[in-house]
């Protein structure tokens, strides 16, 4: 899967002498929290966040009047508070890299690059999609978590079982658990749970952890 699958292709952008009340009104208008900022031709040359922008606002309890808070504002400009350099990936920069750059960069956004020209921009709200996506999060099913001993073969063994349940597999997801082991996530539909576990168990591999429909998960709520 490629950054230029998910990416947001013509993002909204502003330029260096954008004042801060522009900025501000680019986002609110258009949903966003990044701004890549651009020159008039076209240059990415920084990178202005939504929390850059709460950052370089007056405090709450400042003494300023209304007035002249808005023309405090008025005379910020995007070259004063952007961040650069700006990191970057190219469109065909596959998503579990850009993921890992984020990470790794702590940054929330990367500007996605043809040569020296920006197509577009991927965020961690695109990279949490395609992982729903990828884990089967948005499709009805029963997760099942094993941990399988780490040896070639034994996980075909174990989704060779679960089509002999009838069961459809919608993902599979393998983690690193303990040295020689792997915690194994399998998102299956249509299956027969009675049918599954005695398939799975007649193998003697591996230790079923769980067995849970999609629609047991709840969001909870507190306060």
């Amino acid at each position: 899967m490629k950054v230029k699958h998910r990416m947001t292709s013509n993002p909204i952008t502003a330029k260096p002498h954008t004042t801060y009340r522009e900025a501000m009104q680019l986002m609110q208008d258009n949903h966003v929290n990044h701004l890549p900022i651009l020159t008039e031709k076209g240059k990415l040359v920084g990178l202005v966040t939504y929390a850059d922008m709460l950052g370089a606002s007056p405090s709450p309890v400042t003494s300023l009047s209304v007035f002249e808070i808005y023309s405090l504002l008025d005379k910020i400009k995007m070259d004063q508070i952007m961040s650069k350099p700006v990191l970057a990936v190219e469109e065909e920069c596959s998503l579990p890299a850009a993921a890992r750059f984020m990470v790794d960069n702590d940054i929330g956004c990367l500007p996605v690059m043809d040569g020296n020209k920006m197509v577009g921009i991927i965020t961690d709200t695109d990279i949490y999609k395609a992982f729903i996506e990828v884990m089967g999060g948005g499709q009805p099913g029963t997760h099942v978590e094993m941990e399988l001993p780490d040896e070639k073969g034994v996980l075909a063994t174990i989704l060779g079982a679960m089509a002999a349940a009838d069961s459809s597999i919608v993902s599979v997801s393998v983690f690193n658990d303990r040295p020689g082991y792997a915690i194994v996530d399998i998102k299956e539909r249509g299956g027969d749970e009675k049918k599954l576990r005695a398939e799975l168990e007649k193998l003697g591999t591996g230790e079923i952890l769980e067995f849970r429909p999609s629609e047991d998960y709840c969001l909870l709520s507190f306060g």
